[in-house]
């Protein structure tokens, strides 16, 4: 059986009260641990002393109280991601700990007096932790997320997953009504329609004493009132703390039953019968089973002498071949939804003059202010004198101005406010709406083909290599690995605060950072332009704000010097990327000057523009600057396109394709660079994952380009 990698949301539903309880604590430090995607946040507690809290969002995911030492030693030098949260968290105080809805999300909130901050952990897909201020506006996250349905990335209102269904806190029409919308199996329901996962689906199963596979529409009223009866009892269990945390085993082949070796397995805060035959370990508290869960199994996967297991392939395509069986139920569901939408549409049409009769009733009653609730009276009494449009409705809902019609058997919610083709309309609208959603739902299942192909590569290159692997050399398995050749590359994303500008690491490791436009600029002097820092500027209208940086925004200013190399690669970037590119031409002058010399108040008499600013005193020029920009991707460390002067970018990427001003506009020759990439990887997934062509276009220079090979 495969080791559980991951808390479900009947565990967070369980552990949210447990961490309530370490309210009040104060945050002394944060850690990243970029490798493993685990935040630590140490904090400590007036009655229980040191609490160390752990958030895992990589491929395990997870969130506990951990034991001292269980806890990993601190990194090295911080990230800027730890950076900011100690700056913003140091000294404040936990308040709220909160499960959202019935999903894999956390959120820990912290007060401080200069404000509130708070947490969202979510410990579902590639795992992500999104730092919102007081506003619910994201300050920074660990991974960006653009897609349709929601947002985050720093600047943006953060926006939840759509809201669960949370059968633990449904009534018993709701919950009835919910199953009843289902046309699966019961395991396959509860599972999907009612979120409750493959295990926990099964274990209401027997809790209820039916049969996994047993059509919902086949279910009867008594077993309904046993299911709801199970899950009910489930909840209570949960809300009160009325728990029972179990570590589950299971014993590793060969061994004696005198003396069973035995691997964890699982860990659940209730005792499971789909467990009943295995041994257990029972802990007073479901946290201390997490802790001792999590922390022992990562220590089991290890092999004597520091290597690793053979990577549990079965268990990645069992996910993924998994996440394409929902997927494809939601896909029949948007479908189905949609289809209702259209069909109750239709229904107004057929039964017109019915339905703009109880509009119109309603309308004339509203305009002589009668009271809705009156109104729901007299279509009572309409009915029972057996007037047709007063016996379909069913209700009336004065606060959303709506009434809800029986048409032929099919409940319809219209707008009382408008006519019967504005209400058909919408109807339309949202039936086209849903289908938005299935054509997004059909992209999703694309990209986990494609991620269930990529394992199965690995797997075929796991075992095609695992015969000569033990007789590499120590100098073999120092050889740089050929990643243009690599059948599958892990995607290693960590978004940092820079990446809001143009930005590139010079070749002597110095980060340099430059407007897109004049509020760039703007941003740039006023928040990160510091002392020992230099402004590069060309000397042609329309250039970035260019700024080499000599420390991050959550060190000390100081004064660095920069190695002439730096310098100029400074001075190409803000070149490349002005309106000398634009214009066609190879070169341009460039000048550098000090922090100080550079202000946003203009001489007397005159005006400066959005993103324009005053320079004052002596300038370093450089003159005949070349425009140079070469895009190419890493796969160390992070995987991502990065761009920028070419001697900066080439010895830090896997490969990269130098651009100089041509005919090709900034879309076209981004599609062609992508192309090209495509090409070169064998894992083409990977490089539509991290260089897409809107990706490369943010690090081409405005106007015409070209590759230089051409």
């Amino acid at each position: 059986m495969d080791h559980k990698r991951e808390l479900t949301s009947v565990d967070l539903a369980a552990l949210e009260a447990e961490l309530a309880e370490f309210t009040g604590a104060k945050l002394d430090k944060a850690y990243l641990y970029t490798a493993d995607d685990l935040v630590r946040l140490k904090m400590r507690d007036f009655d229980r002393g040191r609490v160390e809290l752990i958030i895992e969002l990589g491929d395990v995911k997870s969130a506990y109280v951990a034991a001292a030492d269980h806890v990993p030693d601190a990194p090295g030098r911080p990230p800027d991601f730890a950076m900011m949260l100690r700056n913003r968290l140091s000294g404040a105080d936990l308040v709220r700990v909160e499960q959202f809805e019935f999903d894999r999300i956390i959120e820990l909130e912290f007060d401080r007096e200069d404000g509130a901050t708070t947490l969202v952990a979510e410990l579902f897909g590639d795992g992500n932790l999104a730092v919102l201020d007081g506003q619910g506006e994201v300050i920074d996250s660990l991974e960006t997320v653009r897609l349709k349905s929601r947002t985050v990335a720093p600047g943006s209102q953060y926006e939840f997953p759509s809201a669960r269904f949370n059968p633990l806190t449904v009534d018993y029409d709701g919950f009835v009504a919910r199953v009843r919308e289902s046309d699966a199996d019961l395991v396959r329901t509860l599972a999907t329609q009612l979120n409750f996962g493959g295990l926990y689906g099964e274990e209401l199963c027997t809790r209820a004493g039916i049969d996994y596979n047993v059509p919902v529409e086949a279910l009867t009223d008594e077993q309904l009132d046993r299911l709801y009866a199970v899950v009910s009892e489930l909840g209570r269990q949960l809300r009160e703390g009325e728990l029972d945390p179990r570590v589950w085993y299971e014993e590793l082949d060969g061994e004696t039953d005198d003396d069973p070796e035995r691997r964890r397995i699982d860990v659940t805060p209730v005792p499971l019968e789909e467990y009943e035959d295995r041994y257990s370990e029972r802990f007073d508290r479901f946290n201390d089973a997490l802790d001792d869960y999590f922390y022992n199994f990562q220590r089991e996967e290890q092999v004597e002498g520091g290597g690793t297991r053979k990577p549990d392939f079965e268990s990645e395509i069992s996910k993924y071949e998994h996440i394409i069986r929902q997927q494809q139920a939601a896909i029949e569901d948007f479908e189905a939804d949609a289809r209702a939408e259209r069909e109750k549409a239709e229904l107004l049409y057929a039964r017109y003059d019915l339905v703009d009769d109880v509009l119109s009733t309603v309308r004339n009653a509203r305009a002589e202010e009668v009271p809705w609730d009156d109104i729901e009276a007299k279509f009572r009494e309409g009915a029972d004198r057996g007037i047709p449009a007063a016996e379909a409705v069913v209700g009336v809902d004065g606060s959303e101005g709506t009434v809800t019609l029986d048409i032929d058997g099919t409940r319809v919610t219209v707008d009382a406010g408008i006519g019967v083709e504005k209400n058909a309309n919408e109807l339309y609208k949202e039936a086209k709406r849903i289908e938005g959603k299935k054509e997004g739902a059909q992209a999703a299942i694309e990209d986990t083909r494609e991620e269930l192909d990529a394992v199965k590569k690995r797997r075929e290159q796991w075992e095609a290599d695992d015969a000569g692997e033990d007789d590499a050399t120590d100098e073999t398995d120092d050889e740089p690995t050929d990643w243009l050749n690599e059948p599958s590359i892990p995607i290693r994303k960590n978004e940092q605060w820079y990446e809001q500008f143009r930005w590139f690491h010079t070749s002597d490791g110095y980060l340099v950072i430059g407007g897109r436009d004049a509020d760039d600029n703007e941003k740039l002097v006023q928040k990160y332009l510091e002392r020992g820092d230099k402004f590069f500027h060309a000397q042609a209208h329309g250039g970035p704000v260019t700024v080499l940086k000599a420390t991050g925004p959550s060190e000390s200013a100081t004064e660095v010097e920069f190695p002439q190399s730096s310098l100029d690669q400074a001075a190409q970037f803000a070149v490349s990327y002005s309106s000398v590119w634009k214009d066609g031409k190879f070169a341009g002058d460039v000048y550098m000057v000090d922090p100080d010399q550079v202000s946003k108040t203009p001489e007397s008499g005159e005006y400066l523009e959005k993103g324009g600013f005053a320079v004052r005193g002596d300038r370093t020029y450089f003159e005949g600057t070349p425009v140079g920009v070469a895009v190419g991707i890493t796969c160390e460390d992070r995987t991502h396109i990065v761009g920028g002067p070419p001697a900066a970018i080439e010895g830090d990427v896997a490969t990269s394709i130098e651009v100089e001003p041509g005919r090709y506009a900034q879309n076209d020759i981004a599609k062609r660079l992508y192309r090209e990439f495509k090409d070169r990887f064998t894992d083409e997934t990977f490089v539509r994952r991290v260089a897409s062509p809107d990706l490369i276009q943010e690090f081409l220079p405005p106007g015409g380009s070209r590759m230089v090979e051409e």
